[in-house]
C-alpha cells in the first residue's frame, strides 16, 4: 500500500519541480496499546509506530525560500527562511512553520528546499498525523542538509513545534513516530524519556481500529479537570504515605485505605491511574511471553476503568467495546486516545476480520445512524529515509 503512495509522491514532485527528489522520507502514525491518560500521571505508555505513513519528497532549491505542497489538500505555501516565522490562518502550514522555527531557534542552519507530501494516515482519528508531519519534516531537512540531530531530539523538536502551534501535547506521539520498530512496542517513561522495546508478535490476531466517527466537545475541559483531580489525589496520598513521590510508587492498597479522605471523583481517578500503571507492566510481560489472550483481557479492563472510573468514554465507544466483549472472535478491545470519541483498538482472531466488520457496521449504523470506519494496522518502523 505504501509503495503506491511513494510512487505517487515522487511523481508529483517531478511534475511540480521538473527534477527528481534528493531525499524521500516515510513518517508513521502511531497507536497506543495500553496506558491511556498515564503520560501526565508519571506512568509508562506503550505506543508503537504503524504502517500508515506520510511520504515526503525533498530537494534543495539553492534559494532562501522553501516551497511546500500538500498533495492531498491540493494546497501549497512558500516561506522565506530569512524572515521571522509567524503563525498563519492556514492551519496545516503552522506545523511546518513550527518545525522551521524550532530548528532555527536551536541554531540549525539550512537553506531553501522544495517538498511535497502525501498521507494515508486517516486525519482526526487519533493516529497522530500531526506528529508524523512534524517528525517527517525535521527528518527530511536533517537528511537534506546533513544536520546532526539525534532521534530523541527530533521527537522533542516536533513536540515543541506542536506547542508553538498551540496544542499542549505530551511527548508520546512524536517519540513513537521516530523510535518505532517493526513488531515492537515501546515502553516509554514520558518524564525521563527512558524506554525499552517489547515484542509485539500478535500471532493469530489482527489489530483493527474501529473509528466511531464521533467527537464529543467535552474533551478539552474534561482533560484539564482530570489533571486537577489527579494532582489533588496524589497530594492526599503523599500526605499519608511520605515515601510515595509519584503515582508510580503508590499501590492499590494505599489508595483504598484513603477512600474516605477523597471525594468520590478523586478516588475514582486515582484508583484508575494506579491500576493502569500496573496494567502497562503486566501488558509488557504478556507480550514478552507471547500471551496475547492476557493482553486482550487487560485491554477490556482498561476500557472499564476509562469508562467507569476515569469517565472519558461515551455511549458509542462503550457500545463498541461491550459488543466486542460478547464476540468470540475478539479477545480485547478498549477506547484508544483521549476519549469522548475516536477509535477503539481491537484484537481480532485472524480469518474473522470481514465478518466482524460486517456485523459491527450494521449494528453501529442501526443503533446510532453513523457509519463505522475500520483501519487494519500493523506495527512498523519509525521515521525512515528511503
Amino acid at each position: 500500500m505504501n509503495d503506491i503512495l511513494i510512487q505517487n509522491t515522487v511523481a508529483f514532485f517531478e511534475k511540480s519541480f521538473g527534477s527528481s527528489p534528493q531525499k524521500t522520507v516515510l513518517s508513521p502514525g502511531r497507536i497506543n496499546i495500553i496506558g491511556e491518560h498515564i503520560d501526565y500521571n508519571d506512568g509508562y505508555v506503550l505506543p508503537a509506530a504503524i504502517d500508515k505513513v506520510i511520504c515526503f519528497a525533498f530537494a534543495k532549491n539553492n534559494t532562501t525560500t522553501s516551497k511546500i505542497i500538500a498533495i492531498d489538500l491540493n494546497e501549497e505555501f512558500e516561506i522565506d527562511l530569512t524572515q521571522e516565522v509567524k503563525l498563519s490562518d492556514v492551519v496545516w502550514t503552522n506545523y511546518i512553520r513550527g518545525v522551521i522555527k524550532q530548528l532555527q531557534d536551536n541554531g540549525f542552519s539550512f537553506e531553501g528546499f522544495n517538498c511535497v507530501f502525501s498521507s494515508n494516515i486517516p486525519v482526526g482519528s487519533g493516529l497522530s498525523s500531526s506528529a508524523a508531519l512534524e517528525c517527517g519534516m525535521i527528518f527530511g531537512i536533517k537528511s537534506l542538509f546533513d544536520l546532526k540531530i539525534e532521534k530523541k531530539d527530533i521527537s522533542l523538536l516536533g513536540q515543541k513545534a506542536e506547542h508553538w502551534v498551540g496544542i499542549n501535547c505530551g511527548i508520546m506521539d512524536q517519540f513513537s513516530s521516530v523510535h518505532g520498530l517493526e513488531n515492537k512496542v515501546i515502553q516509554l517513561d514520558c518524564n525521563t524519556l527512558d524506554f525499552e522495546y517489547h515484542n509485539a508478535d500478535f500471532k493469530d490476531y489482527s489489530l483493527i481500529l474501529f473509528d466511531s466517527n464521533v467527537k464529543h466537545s467535552l474533551f478539552t475541559s474534561e482533560y484539564n479537570t482530570r489533571r486537577i483531580e489527579c494532582e489533588e489525589g496524589l497530594s492526599i496520598i503523599k500526605s499519608h504515605f511520605p515515601e510515595v513521590k509519584t503515582f508510580r510508587n503508590a499501590n492499590e492498597e494505599q489508595v483504598l485505605s484513603l477512600k474516605d479522605k477523597m471525594t468520590d471523583k478523586v478516588f475514582s481517578r486515582v484508583h484508575f491511574v494506579v491500576k493502569e500503571i500496573n496494567r502497562v507492566i503486566k501488558a509488557c510481560k504478556a507480550l514478552d511471553q507471547g500471551n496475547i489472550e492476557q493482553l486482550g483481557e487487560l485491554l477490556f479492563e482498561t476500557h472499564y476503568g476509562l469508562s467507569q472510573e476515569y469517565e472519558v468514554s461515551c455511549e458509542e465507544l462503550d457500545m463498541l467495546v461491550d459488543t466486542a466483549k460478547e464476540d468470540d472472535a475478539i479477545i480485547g478491545s478498549r477506547l484508544m486516545g483521549g476519549g469522548f470519541g475516536g477509535c477503539t483498538i481491537n484484537l481480532v482472531k485472524k480469518g474473522h476480520e470481514n465478518e466482524v466488520k460486517r456485523k459491527f457496521s450494521k449494528l453501529y449504523l442501526d443503533t446510532f445512524g453513523i457509519e463505522l470506519k475500520f483501519y487494519d494496522v500493523k506495527i512498523s518502523n519509525g521515521t525512515t529515509l528511503l
